[in-house]
């Protein structure tokens, strides 16, 4: 399934999934799917703001991918990370087999293949099955800076990577912000 036909629709195959979802719940998400927007949920913990995205992503069969936000989160922790172990094992290979020309082992130290994908990147990576659900979980514990990060690259789905350049999403992915 791609997306929902009707309010009534999100409601009925929500319910299947065992989330009871009142009409306006399931009007915010027929909407917000609709639009291409992010869906804010607020409220008491317990109460099944998690558990949307969970459903969600089981009834559209999409990948389900989760940024737990903490204080101290920054962007790169969210974004990506470069394997340092492995660009070192390549380093010493490299000079071990008698050296290489630096710039293009640098080229292939910061590479696609030591590159570390956190959660807001691999959102942002083709699946064959659709755009995924990423559900960004209690960001009311992330502090301002982190904040403003996420608002830039929730408005046009692209992050910047210095070494690659900017990736963009093919298809921005169903976003669920709780707090």
């Amino acid at each position: 399934m791609t997306s929902f036909a009707s309010i009534d629709d999100v409601q009925e195959k929500l319910g299947a999934q065992g989330y009871v979802c009142g009409r306006a719940l399931a009007t915010v998400v027929f909407l917000s799917i609709k639009l291409g927007r992010p869906v804010f949920l607020e409220g008491e913990a317990g109460v099944g703001k998690t558990e949307i995205a969970k459903a969600l992503a089981a009834v559209l069969d999409r990948k389900l991918i989760r940024l737990q936000c903490y204080e101290g989160l920054d962007a790169s922790s969210a974004v990506y990370e470069w394997n340092f172990p492995a660009q070192m094992i390549a380093i010493r290979t490299a000079e071990a087999a008698g050296g290489a020309d630096r710039s293009a082992l640098q080229s292939e130290l910061f590479s696609d293949e030591f590159l570390i994908r956190r959660p807001l990147l691999e959102a942002m990576q083709p699946d064959e099955r659709g755009a995924p659900i990423l559900l960004i979980d209690e960001l009311d514990r992330t502090d301002e800076p982190f904040e403003a990060f996420l608002l830039e690259a929730l408005s046009d789905f692209q992050v910047t990577i210095p070494e690659l350049g900017t990736i963009k999403a093919p298809e921005p992915p169903i976003v669920i912000l709780t707090s």
